[in-house]
């Protein structure tokens, strides 16, 4: 299969091409019209301007005559826009954080399976223009190119690893001390422990797609820091790496780690969304305390061990998880909020 864009010979179950990163159309498990779907709705805000999107009684009712033929699709688009969640994420400056909170939303208030979250987030990405790539759990959801084949294999990450261990230490981060957005260069393999502590003009941090480790309390006390961009390298994160980053907004952690170690991100006052992989076995103790913006809280079932006080001190908390998984045995022995999800 070619690239699209540039011509680029891709490889199986490959999510976006390695040369121009133009996303590679797929085919999401239940959604197999996405495609159409989003020429459609690309052709309803060319021709009325992204201001319709704001307009959810003027948008919904152009609907039929713009998806005629996708019924289920048309209905998913109309709860959806009826509940917001397009609107909310034009507001929202940074569009990772907008996406993220879009997926929540989607998941945890309207109860939308994750295929159907994939859909949506997909088609108004590429309506707005957005980047949008697939995290390593959504790969596998691509189409294989032949029916008779076996389902391809996640892709592996793209590059060449460094051949030696190499230590970003604090005398590499002096020089960005002032710094309002930190971009640590690629061939670093681990950031030292006290590293940025206490850097307080960050207020985005971009690591490498080289980091395997992030050291003890490497972020810690960055009270500016509101956006961080985790490589999916990323293997270990050991603990209280960003406690008390008042301003973190949202973080996703990558597939590949198995533990949210000791207070990693104790009181992260403004933390909000928080995406943990499927890969996690183990969330230490004091891993969330303090954290009050944190509403909702997806434990996979993956999670085999919670700490003690991972979530006191978060008022508006309510965690979800599967039925008679460990951690809905966990909150009921706690006395958390909690709410169960099916599978699907």
């Amino acid at each position: 299969m070619l690239c699209k864009q540039c011509r680029t010979e891709l490889k199986q179950g490959a999510t976006v091409c390695p040369v121009c990163k133009t996303p590679v159309p797929r085919t999401i498990p239940g959604f197999e019209y996405t495609n159409g779907v989003k020429q459609s709705l690309k052709s309803l805000v060319d021709n009325y301007g992204t201001e319709i999107l704001s307009d959810t009684t003027k948008f919904i009712s152009f609907l039929n005559d713009y998806l005629p033929e996708y019924e289920k699709e048309r209905r998913l688009i109309k709860n959806v826009m009826s509940n917001g969640v397009i609107k909310n994420m034009l507001e929202e400056n940074n569009h990772e954080i907008a996406i993220m909170k879009a997926k929540e939303y989607m998941t945890n208030e309207l109860f939308l399976s994750e295929n159907a979250c994939e859909f949506v987030i997909e088609c108004f990405a590429f309506v707005l223009g957005w980047v949008y790539v697939p995290t390593a759990s959504d790969e596998s959801s691509a189409a294989a190119p032949e029916p008779a084949a076996p389902p391809a294999a996640p892709e592996p990450v793209d590059l060449v690893m460094p051949s030696n261990p190499k230590e970003f230490k604090p005398f590499d981060a002096f020089k960005y001390k002032l710094k309002r957005n930190v971009e640590i260069p690629f061939g670093y393999t681990s950031i030292a422990s006290f590293c940025f502590d206490g850097f307080g003009f960050m207020r985005a941090l971009k690591m490498p797609e080289s980091v395997l480790t992030i050291g003890e309390y490497a972020f810690s006390d960055c009270k500016r820091l509101k956006t961080v961009e985790l490589p999916s390298s990323l293997r270990i994160i050991k603990k209280s790496a960003f406690s008390s980053c008042v301003n973190l907004n949202a973080i996703k952690i990558p597939e590949g780690i198995v533990a949210i170690e000791e207070g990693t991100f104790s009181f992260c006052h403004s933390l909000e969304i928080v995406e943990l992989p499927s890969t996690i076995s183990s969330i230490g103790n004091e891993a969330f305390s303090g954290c009050e913006s944190l509403r909702n809280i997806f434990i996979p079932e993956s999670v085999k061990f919670i700490g003690e006080n991972v979530f006191t001190f978060c008022p508006q908390l309510t965690i979800k998880c599967y039925e008679n998984s460990y951690a809905h045995r966990f909150c009921s022995g706690a006395g958390l909020d909690f709410e169960t999800v099916k599978k699907y």
